[in-house]
């Protein structure tokens, strides 16, 4: 870049957030002293000089991760690294129900000093999906930021009311979807736009889930209901079979969904054990089809990448029509959700 040229200093500081990117922030904030040797204006919470952008943010929210299986080991381990989005947070300790004293250097606290240090102002909720919504609420009204891994909550009412929690608190909730930051959602994204669909289909294998934990098929796989939505649009429920032998853990949910323009998507779940987690895809456009999914790079850092979203929202860096918009998906998805929870079961 000449020296001359106009510096962007605020694009190249969010595309570097956006991206984790913590050199590129770096080099910035250097070209930047070097441009304007007065403090930068950046993240529009921030006034600060050079490197304490990075190293000493005006403003650390305090977190506490709730539950630490494969997700909230994940969440402790990038809280714990020197990332951007990180430098605005300060990880106070772990809740779980299992007494593990401390987990990589990370002290285990209870729940109810959780709720209570006022030092504590953020809670990620990664726990089993039939808790989430208690904790939400417990931790809502306490006057805490949430982030939580999806689904929200097992029911489409639930997931409304917390909703309305949250903007009664001046709260941000913040609901996980990492699927749409992989590199995958970005080919299809890339593939569908513009064209006109006739018909589709989806279809997710796995190893089983237990229901009482991780809720009907259609919660549990929410990923995917969010997938279709983002591509196609709001989607109406046609009809949904759930086929179930409790005794060899077998499990297939089809679900018939219709666009906005009437065009048919089927998705369907089946689990069973020794069943190899894929998604297998058949899109049909009217200039061509699109069967299955090639193998587009590998997906890095992805919970990271949804916790830079989380602090942009914790530092007001989303415009209410995003946040609006997102929360109308959010809330779409899950009552499709519900509606096909309704409908299988009607059935039996």
């Amino acid at each position: 870049m000449s020296r001359n040229q106009p510096f962007d200093l605020r694009g190249c500081l969010l595309n570097a957030f956006q991206a984790g990117c913590l050199l590129e922030l770096v080099e910035s904030l250097a070209f930047a002293q070097k441009s304007r040797p007065q403090p930068v204006r950046c993240l529009d919470r921030l006034q600060t000089p050079r490197w304490s952008l990075v190293f000493q943010p005006e403003r650390k929210f305090g977190v506490v991760v709730v539950g630490v299986g494969r997700a909230g080991s994940v969440r402790i381990r990038d809280l714990r690294n020197p990332h951007p989005s990180s430098a605005f947070l300060n990880l106070i300790g772990f809740v779980s129900r299992r007494e593990l004293g401390s987990v990589e250097g990370v002290p285990q606290i209870s729940l109810e000093d959780a709720l209570s240090s006022q030092e504590v102002e953020v809670a990620y909720i990664c726990s089993e999906n039939s808790s989430h919504e208690d904790y939400i609420r417990q931790f809502l009204n306490a006057g805490k930021h949430v982030l939580v891994e999806y689904p929200m909550t097992l029911s489409w009412a639930a997931a409304r009311d917390l909703w309305d929690l949250a903007e009664q608190k001046g709260r941000v909730l913040h609901e996980e979807h990492v699927e749409l930051l992989m590199e995958e959602f970005a080919f299809l994204k890339k593939e569908v736009v513009g064209k006109d669909l006739l018909k589709g289909s989806l279809l997710f294998t796995a190893g089983p889930l237990e229901q009482e934990r991780f809720g009907f098929p259609a919660f549990s796989g929410i990923s995917r209901l969010t997938w279709l939505v983002s591509l196609f649009g709001e989607l109406s429920l046609v009809s949904a079979t759930l086929e179930q032998r409790k005794e060899d853990q077998y499990m297939k949910m089809t679900v018939c969904l219709e666009t906005e323009n009437k065009r048919p998507l089927t998705w369907i779940e089946e689990k069973a054990p020794g069943l190899k987690r894929n998604r297998h895809l058949s899109f049909h456009f009217k200039s061509g089809s699109l069967e299955n999914m090639p193998n587009v790079g590998v997906n890095k850092n992805i919970f990271l990448k949804d916790q830079n979203i989380f602090v942009q929202k914790l530092l007001g860096q989303f415009s209410e029509k995003e946040l609006a918009a997102e929360k109308k998906r959010i809330l779409h998805c899950l009552w499709l959700a519900e509606e096909i929870q309704k409908h299988c079961y009607s059935k039996e």
